[in-house]
């Protein structure tokens, strides 16, 4: 029996998956993604959020987001990522290797990169390029306070074009992720007046609808409208207001048991034309899994049935939404 086969049966076993009511079908295509609005075609392809399963090897981590019937990776590339950016020359080209044999072929990354002098930064971005990466995500900004919004925008405007140029010559395209707190993008409204310093080709907005809808409240559609130019890849989760230690804070949950409308956001989505790469986070409790953890205090299955579970109300939502 070819090895690679009797592998795969065996992890299978292992983590019960066969067993499962929810199992998708493996995809072992390559995946392509969108670069712009076109018009969409089909269902959504579906990268995994690689910190979810940072307590896997990268063998392990690849073969379980193809069981799982997921189209790709989004590899942390990170500080405590599944690849650390001193190692970038050395790691990433095992962890694209892993997910090649899988049928995953490399298209997202997470990264802390936003400094084009950074040294560390540009070979991040350099050594991806090589491995046919496509998108990724860069750090986040803060808003000094020993300045106004104004001038920091002014500033950063810059960074990003000349980011924009590096990205156009290795083939990339950066991508600014709005999180909710008092980082920069937070209100959204405040991210156009920064990208549009950019060509808005190769450097754009990761558009996470949970910060969205936490920051924007009922009025996420506006934000949704204004940034809809400038976004070149969305990361899908949800969350529920609750009570934490006496205080109102964001509780995360799974996908369709909080408060994000998936059903109006899809419709939108498809309204506008927005093709491009899917992310999928799971933040809420799953034994140190939601923090990329690389030791998890739950079985592994429960992680894994929460992702096949969360994957597929995700697609069946894309798919009811008009």
């Amino acid at each position: 029996m070819n090895k690679k086969i009797q592998h795969r049966r065996d992890f299978i076993k292992k983590t019960t998956l066969a067993g499962s009511a929810l199992l998708l079908p493996t995809v072992s295509l390559p995946v392509t993604f969108g670069t712009s609005t076109e018009e969409l075609g089909g269902g959504l392809q579906v990268s995994l959020f690689s910190k979810h399963l940072q307590f896997l090897n990268y063998n392990d981590m690849s073969e379980a987001a193809a069981e799982l019937g997921f189209d790709g990776l989004d590899l942390t590339v990170r500080p405590k990522g599944h690849v650390l950016p001193e190692r970038v020359t050395d790691d990433l080209p095992k962890a694209v290797a892993a997910m090649k044999k899988y049928g995953i072929n490399p298209g997202m990354m997470t990264t802390n990169v936003w400094e084009v002098k950074n040294v560390e930064h540009k070979t991040v971005l350099e050594i991806a390029s090589k491995l046919g990466f496509t998108h990724y995500r860069t750090g986040w900004l803060k808003y000094p306070e020993d300045g106004t919004i104004a001038e920091s925008q002014a500033i950063y405007g810059q960074q990003a074009a000349e980011l924009e140029v590096l990205n156009k010559d290795l083939g990339l395209i950066g991508c600014y992720q709005n999180h909710a707190g008092n980082h920069v993008g937070a209100p959204i409204w405040d991210l156009p007046p920064i990208l549009s310093a950019t060509n808005n080709e190769y450097m754009g907005c990761q558009y996470d609808i949970r910060h969205a809808v936490v920051e924007g409240g009922s009025s996420w559609e506006l934000g949704l409208r204004q940034i809809r130019p400038f976004i070149k890849s969305i990361v899908i989760k949800d969350f529920k207001w609750g009570k934490v230690d006496g205080k109102w804070k964001p509780v995360n949950t799974p996908l369709g048991e909080g408060m994000v409308d998936f059903n109006r956001y899809f419709s939108l989505l498809k309204k506008y034309k927005i093709n491009v790469p899917v992310s999928l986070h799971l933040e809420y409790d799953l034994g140190g899994a939601e923090h990329g953890d690389s030791k998890i205090t739950i079985d592994r299955t429960q992680v894994f049935n929460a992702m096949k579970k969360d994957l597929a109300f995700l697609r069946n939502a894309w798919d009811k939404a008009e």
